[in-house]
């Protein structure tokens, strides 16, 4: 099972940190690699938590979000395999200030920092390999803010539904988004409420750019769509 879960990682990451890793670190990490089965809606790890692993996502989905005020939370980020998380804390010499959940039935793989660490001191390409990772979802947390703050319902919930197209992609009929989320989920993201959500969602059938079925969101007018999300 470990073996086979590795041989993922390395097949779908050959341009990540897999590629720069000689093989006794590989020896290494594979020794210390354990697999992770968590149920849908099951917590990964918590705010407040002390942070032990670096997580990787084989199968499945995963949001990292904030509970804010009233119990609301705010969906942060989304995890697709093969993704790495669960590391900044662990940098940062403190806590966990959010917290993951598995969208369904995930697969994740975990090493343990403390092994992480000592593969990046020998290794300088691993620390600018999680360099690069951190910069850039520094960067994509600047933009996040500024586009939940600033732009209008429309343009929040259309970013949302492109955000799930570029996270998680189609099924076979290249319409149908491959993620089924709660409107409260889709909420969450978009930084509104449910039935704000719900009435945007009910005006994008409207205007026939995507049709719902049930939690199947299926997108008919990806360029519109886009253009709003970039615009609204």
């Amino acid at each position: 099972m470990i073996r086979k879960a590795i041989e993922k990682v390395i097949s779908e990451d050959m341009s990540g940190i897999w590629s720069i890793l000689s093989q006794e670190e590989k020896r290494i990490i594979a020794d210390n690699f354990t697999i992770h089965n968590f149920k849908k809606n099951e917590l990964i790890y918590t705010e407040n938590e002390d942070p032990e692993y670096l997580w990787c996502l084989l199968k499945g989905k995963v949001k990292i979000f904030k509970d804010g005020i009233g119990g609301r939370q705010q969906i942060l980020r989304l995890i697709r395999p093969v993704q790495y998380f669960g590391y900044r804390a662990y940098f940062a010499r403190e806590r966990y200030v959010s917290s993951t959940q598995a969208f369904e039935p995930s697969v994740l793989g975990a090493i343990p920092m403390d092994v992480v660490e000592s593969l990046i001191s020998k290794n300088i390409r691993i620390a600018w390999f999680f360099i690069h990772e951190l910069s850039r979802n520094l960067g994509n947390s600047d933009s996040r803010i500024v586009n939940l703050t600033q732009k209008h319902i429309r343009g929040r919930l259309a970013e949302a539904l492109i955000v799930l197209r570029d996270s998680y992609g189609y099924e076979d009929d290249n319409m149908t988004l491959k993620i089924y989320m709660s409107r409260e989920d889709l909420a969450n993201l978009s930084n509104m409420t449910t039935s704000n959500a719900i009435r945007t969602l009910s005006g994008f059938v409207d205007d026939k750019l995507i049709v719902v079925d049930g939690r199947n969101i299926r997108i008919i007018n990806e360029h519109l769509l886009r253009k709003i999300s970039k615009f609204g």
